[in-house]
């Protein structure tokens, strides 16, 4: 996916660093994405889903905090307040480029800053929170003795994920007055809780109160045994297909018509993992799956293989030729499933001579209902009809072109 990095302005005037991740295809709507407490833009959670929401079509920005990644300012002079003006100024910076945001989505204290700021924001329709607190005074569970100091002294230097950061008393006196459930309440869009039930950092109680806080529309997904900055590929990757599956329900994604030469638009293959097999497949903003290959010949075995989905569309195409030609003629077909096995064999054992292996597709079609024979010969006749069928029996040309990244 295309990627632009950007700086606008944060609440002190401070520059922020954001990359915008882009569809390589049409742009259908826009997200942004708030970090947890003291991470970054590029945790990998917020790459997979960024990804996983471009694919669909949906651009979306994620952005550093003031004082944290590449963002400018001191993390030192902020609270939970400050982070809400930031995430406003990523709205106005996008709204002034014509992509207002249609969906927030935030990482344990992001989400509450999403769930703050989602009412005060008309363009947003949709809100996900992961592993995002309740209470935003509940991040001072953190600071451990340090929190008397901060309240002591002023300010004083903690200890977070193994990085010294200084806190002050300002910010744990913001989050002790910031109260959620007005603003949850208030919200207009639709929402989606995502929380581990063993997360150590985050109690799974959290969720319970978000949840029973929001209106309907609103949803609750359990992440599992995923940890709280969803460190493993595969929970990362899950909370991508949730995210990406539950707001395609909410935003509107339908896009332009497909471009001339491409009937039913543009296929999207792109790896997961460069040192595996997994593959993306995105047709359009709608259509989702896994490719990959079985793990005896090194994959992971999360999605078919390729050949299985040759496989596959011989088969469906069969049985949706089989259905329509049934349909028309008034058979009493109550019902088809066909079962396609591929293999390489030699040409001689293929009848078609040579010494050269070919491709060969078995087909196992299943007709139930009170057909007779005529009727179920004449199916068995149209199923070598079926285009898929016919492509694969004829040749095709494959035209490739080598595409210029950015």
């Amino acid at each position: 996916m295309p990627t632009e990095r950007i700086t606008f302005t944060g609440h002190s005037g401070a520059p922020l660093a954001a990359r915008l991740d882009l569809p390589e295809g049409p742009h259908l709507a826009t997200a942004l994405f708030a970090h947890c407490f003291t991470c970054s833009k590029d945790i990998p959670a917020a790459r997979r889903i960024a990804g996983r929401l471009a694919a669909m079509g949906i651009a979306v920005l994620r952005f550093d905090f003031t004082g944290l990644g590449h963002s400018g300012g001191e993390f030192e002079n902020t609270t939970f307040t400050t982070n809400v003006a930031d995430l406003k100024a990523a709205a106005e910076y996008l709204e002034g480029r014509g992509m207002a945001p249609a969906l927030l989505i935030g990482h344990s204290l992001g989400g509450a800053a999403v769930l703050r700021t989602a009412a005060e924001l008309a363009s947003v329709k949709a809100v996900v929170t992961l592993g995002a607190p309740f209470d935003p005074e509940h991040v001072t569970h953190n600071f451990g003795h340090s929190l008397d100091t901060i309240i002591s002294d002023g300010v004083a230097e903690v200890d977070l994920g193994g990085r010294p950061f200084r806190i002050r008393r300002e910010f744990v006196q913001d989050v002790a007055a910031e109260k959620l459930a007005p603003a949850i309440k208030a919200m207009r869009a639709a929402l989606l809780v995502l929380h581990a039930p063993r997360d150590a950092v985050v109690g799974i109680e959290n969720a319970t109160q978000i949840f029973l806080a929001a209106k309907h529309p609103k949803s609750f997904v359990t992440l599992d045994t995923a940890d709280h900055l969803i460190t493993r590929a595969e929970d990362a990757e899950y909370a991508a297909e949730v995210i990406s599956a539950w707001a395609g329900k909410y935003l509107d994604l339908r896009p332009p018509a497909p471009p001339i030469g491409a009937p039913e638009g543009v296929v999207r293959v792109s790896e997961v993992d460069a040192g595996g097999f997994l593959q993306d497949i995105n047709a359009g903003p709608h259509h989702h799956a896994l490719a990959d290959e079985p793990l005896a010949y090194g994959g992971s075995n999360k999605g078919m293989s390729p050949y299985g989905y040759l496989a596959a569309g011989l088969g469906a195409c069969t049985s949706m030729t089989i259905r329509m030609y049934a349909r028309r003629k008034g058979w009493p077909l109550d019902h088809v499933w066909v079962d396609v096995t591929h293999d390489k064999v030699h040409a001689q054992d293929a009848e078609n001579g040579g010494t050269k292996k070919v491709d060969t597709f078995r087909r196992e079609i299943h007709l139930e209902g009170p057909l007779d024979g005529e009727q179920r010969q004449r199916l068995l006749e149209i199923a070598d009809k079926c285009p898929v069928h016919r492509t694969l029996e004829q040749s095709s040309v494959v035209e490739t072109r080598l595409m210029e990244v950015a």
